[in-house]
């Protein structure tokens, strides 16, 4: 069992930035995928951003790229999510994630095995 806490989430208007972060409880951390999705009612969550445990490897949804970096940091176990150029339709609450799968299959099956809380960003146009 692994817990995510994430924190950064708020309002801010288009064009601006907001950094999320998602510090984890494993301890075994570096050995993991981490990913950020996001989820607006009534739709699907949907992939946003994926890393892997040596932070070398990064995916990202065709919406976010250029826009969106995912970092990590494993002697602090936690994983961000830094967002730039923020447009209205980034509007959601944003889930991080861990994964046993690697990042290019987190992308490719829009899969996360834990769950943080989620967190509310609001883009305000």
């Amino acid at each position: 069992q692994v817990q995510l806490v994430e924190s950064g989430g708020g309002l801010v208007q288009a064009g601006g930035s907001l950094r999320l972060s998602c510090a984890a409880s494993r301890r075994t951390f570096s050995s993991y995928s981490m990913g950020w999705f996001r989820q607006v009612p009534g739709k699907d969550r949907e992939f946003v951003a994926s890393i892997s445990g040596d932070g070398d490897t990064t995916y990202y949804t065709d919406s976010v790229k250029g826009r969106f970096t995912i970092s990590r940091d494993n002697a602090k176990n936690t994983v961000y999510l830094q967002m730039n150029s923020l447009k209205s339709e980034d509007t959601s609450v944003y889930y991080c994630a861990v994964s046993a799968v690697n990042a290019h299959k987190m992308r490719e099956q829009q899969r996360g095995d834990y769950w943080g809380q989620g967190t509310q960003v609001t883009v305000s146009s």
